[in-house]
């Protein structure tokens, strides 16, 4: 019963939602979707693997672990007194905020972004939104996992505090429309994820030490997973590969653009 209390709202939306998707699937969005659910667990294994073994990333996450273990010792402490003293986000700003930052949230936009591009048969925005609910699964089972493992109380008492799933799952869906779509989206969005990580600190829902974590780890994935799928593109035209073989053999190139 608490578990429903706490995610009534997200409960029945995932509920319309489902309703609204019976409604209007069509044999090529089953087909799609049987094929991609089909091979999930291999493609989630390979984007892990790809995500967690790059040197880079993991300086990053190791840099981000060990911040977060020196913060937690006097920082975390002093910051949630501070902002249990002088809390911005209330009412509206604080539900919104949290809708908005809320996995949840995160999974029930993009699963409608890939139904209906397949509906349309939008290959392009199809293949784009199955990469962004790859990252948010990596995303959402890595915080599971080391909520688990780690398994430390929020400031307002409850557990399964670091890292915050919030803002991983916020900074997860930035890096990958930044990957995308360039700074013009990818700035907004990292605008909201930063907004939607101070929430937690404010509401006393996290730790400074947790936000920083999710932060990192969403950052990470984002643009690990979406930078491999990511298309070629030019001038916002996508560049495809082309052999003519009319006039004789030749290879190039096309510039394709949906209007």
């Amino acid at each position: 019963m608490r578990f429903y209390r706490r995610n009534e709202f997200y409960l029945r939306l995932i509920c319309a939602i489902v309703i609204f998707l019976s409604g209007c699937m069509s044999t090529t969005l089953i087909e799609r979707a049987k094929t991609d659910v089909k091979d999930w667990p291999k493609t989630l294994v390979d984007n892990g693997r790809e995500t967690f073994l790059a040197t880079n990333n993991v300086i990053a996450l190791s840099l981000a672990g060990g911040m977060s273990v020196a913060m937690h010792q006097d920082v975390d402490i002093e910051v949630a007194e501070h902002l249990e003293e002088h809390r911005k986000l209330r009412n509206l700003r604080d539900e919104g905020l949290n809708f908005i930052g809320h996995p949840t949230t995160h999974f029930v936009a993009t699963g409608l972004w890939y139904a209906l591009s397949a509906e349309k048969q939008d290959e392009f925005n199809n293949r784009r939104a199955w990469t962004m609910m790859n990252a948010l699964s990596l995303t959402w089972v890595t915080t599971t996992g080391l909520k688990v493992i780690r398994n430390n109380e929020t400031p307002n008492g409850d557990d399964l505090a670091w890292p915050s799933g919030h803002t991983a799952s916020s900074f997860t869906v930035a890096s990958v429309l930044d990957e995308f779509y360039g700074p013009k989206v990818g700035i907004p969005a990292y605008v909201a994820a930063s907004l939607v990580g101070y929430r937690m600190m404010d509401t006393g829902n996290h730790w400074a030490s947790d936000v920083v974590f999710g932060a990192t780890l969403g950052w990470v994935v984002g643009h690990t997973v979406a930078g491999k799928h990511k298309s070629l593109e030019w001038g916002g035209f996508r560049v495809v590969p082309q052999v003519v073989t009319s006039y004789g053999p030749g290879i190039g190139i096309s510039l394709l653009k949906q209007f």
